[in-house]
C-alpha cells in the first residue's frame, strides 16, 4: 500500500469513489461498455448489500457515492466490480474486434496488460454538504468534457434522479 493512503471502514460513511482505467485509456468509451458497466455495478450492489448514492461512468474513469456495505467493506466491492467489468468487456473484445479501438491506437484490451488502475480514490463523506459538494462534482463531469450540454442529458450518471426524474439505469438510493 502506498505511504500514507489509509482506508476509513466501519463508521458508517459514504464513500467518495474514483477509479480509473488503465492508462486513462477509454476503455468505457462505448455505450455498451457503459451499459455493461451499469449492469455489474447493480449486480455488485445486490450481492454487497449497499446504498448507491450517486455515480457517473465516464469514458477512462468512474466517480461513485455508495453506503458502507452490508457484507464486506468497500475495498472488497471495487476489487469485485472491477474484477467482473474487464472480464466481461475483455471476453467480447477478444470475440469481436472492435473498430473504434483500432482507431485509438489499441486493437483491444485483450493486448493490454490490465483493464483497470490499480488503485483507487476513497474519501470519506459524512456532512450533508460534502454529500451535496460530491454529487454536483461528478454529475458535471460529462458537461466540463462537452459529451452533453445538462448533466441529466447523461444516461450514465444518476444526475438525472437528482433533477427530479427517475433514473433509467440503476436504482438510486438517496440519503439525507
Amino acid at each position: 500500500m502506498p505511504q500514507g493512503l489509509k482506508r476509513i471502514y466501519g463508521f458508517g460513511h459514504l464513500h467518495f469513489i474514483t477509479f480509473s482505467c488503465y492508462r486513462r485509456l477509454p476503455l468505457l468509451g462505448s455505450a455498451h461498455a457503459r451499459n455493461v458497466f451499469v449492469l455489474i455495478l447493480s449486480e455488485v450492489r445486490d450481492q454487497f448489500g449497499f446504498a448507491l448514492v450517486g455515480f457517473v461512468v465516464m469514458p477512462e474513469h468512474v466517480h461513485l457515492l455508495i453506503g458502507e456495505p452490508e457484507r464486506e467493506n468497500p475495498s472488497a466491492v471495487l476489487y469485485a466490480l472491477k474484477q467482473r467489468v474487464s472480464a466481461r468487456l475483455r471476453h467480447r473484445r477478444r470475440q469481436r474486434s472492435d473498430p473504434s479501438q483500432l482507431a485509438l491506437g489499441f486493437p483491444g484490451t485483450t493486448s493490454l496488460p490490465q483493464f483497470w488502475q490499480r488503485r483507487f480514490y476513497d474519501f470519506n463523506v459524512w456532512s450533508r454538504k460534502k454529500k451535496i459538494e460530491k454529487l454536483g462534482y461528478m454529475h458535471m463531469n460529462p458537461v466540463k468534457r462537452g459529451l452533453v450540454l445538462r448533466s441529466r442529458d447523461w444516461t450514465w450518471s444518476s444526475a438525472e434522479f437528482y433533477a427530479g426524474g427517475e433514473s433509467k439505469t440503476i436504482r438510486i438510493d438517496p440519503v439525507a
